[in-house]
């Protein structure tokens, strides 16, 4: 499944338009009933202050030469998030990155030194959700990733292929939810990567909420939030989560899990950093 540019576009603003009401937006209604939930288009171009005929062309895909004061005014217009006026430029940028191999990012030794040091579950992450490496304490919590092919080492095929992760994360729809809205951020920035392509295409064959959810256009950047796991071993953990940016590599994330000192989740994450590779043995990877 090729990702076009032309046709992101006009599917991502006709949606951003749906989920606004002119009440949302200080407009009066009258005039005709709407047959459409959302703006119309003249209202929104009002808002954005541009004409009409000029908002029409960039929904319908042509984006080229827009400046980025036009971009900010229909951000606000739309009142987008950072993430998704992020994704709005990169989809309008005629400054893609050229086609990527189909290879998966190397990750330096001094950061895998980095991640042995850490003493909760740590991991590092790359483009399109890829699992790149790891310490024993995410082992641990999350299972053997080792034992999987490095095309399977990948949140988007754990969470809608693979039950068991199903069934670790308490919320589990809100976890797919936010990986298809970090795959959306990430597609905008590799319109030319034949892996992105793959991944979104294999995932759109095999998952019916996969297919929805992208659907959606939902954007999200990675940044920080809570997560309830249901381990085999521990029970309920409550763990928060941080996902840092590692401007040297860029697409890789430095990702941690911690549990608030001396709280029941923080004793059943020393219970599994106890147990070590027993712990991971529960957690089966390859359902």
């Amino acid at each position: 499944m090729t990702v076009d540019p032309r046709t992101e576009l006009s599917d991502f603003l006709r949606s951003r338009r749906a989920r606004l009401s002119p009440d949302d937006v200080g407009l009066p209604q009258y005039g005709r009933a709407r047959r459409v939930p959302g703006l119309r288009r003249e209202e929104l171009a009002q808002l954005a202050g541009v004409s009409v005929a000029y908002y029409t062309r960039l929904e319908q895909g042509n984006g080229r030469n827009v400046s980025t004061e036009v971009l900010d005014s229909i951000a606000r217009a739309l009142r987008l998030t950072d993430a998704e006026r992020d994704y709005l430029g990169n989809l309008t940028s005629s400054k893609r990155p050229k086609k990527k191999a189909a290879t998966r990012t190397m990750v330096r030794p001094a950061l895998r030194h980095l991640l042995d040091s850490i003493g909760v579950p740590a991991y590092i992450s790359g483009r399109r959700t890829d699992i790149l490496a790891w310490n024993p304490m995410a082992e641990a919590l999350f299972g053997d990733w080792g034992e999987l092919e490095p095309r399977d080492r990948n949140w988007a095929r754990l969470i809608f292929l693979r039950p068991r992760y199903q069934e670790l994360f308490v919320n589990w729809e809100a976890k797919a939810a936010d990986i298809v809205a970090f795959l959306r951020s990430d597609a905008a920035c590799c319109i030319d990567d034949p892996e992105m392509a793959a991944l979104v295409g294999e995932l759109s064959l095999k998952s019916d909420l996969f297919r929805q959810l992208w659907a959606a256009h939902e954007v999200k950047d990675k940044s920080f939030g809570t997560k309830v796991v249901r381990h085999p071993l521990v029970g309920e953990l409550t763990l928060s989560y941080e996902a840092l940016a590692m401007p040297a590599e860029p697409g890789m994330f430095l990702n941690t899990y911690h549990a608030e000192p001396g709280s029941p989740s923080a004793e059943g994450l020393q219970l599994l950093a106890n147990w070590g590779t027993d712990a991971s043995r529960s957690v089966t990877t390859k359902a």
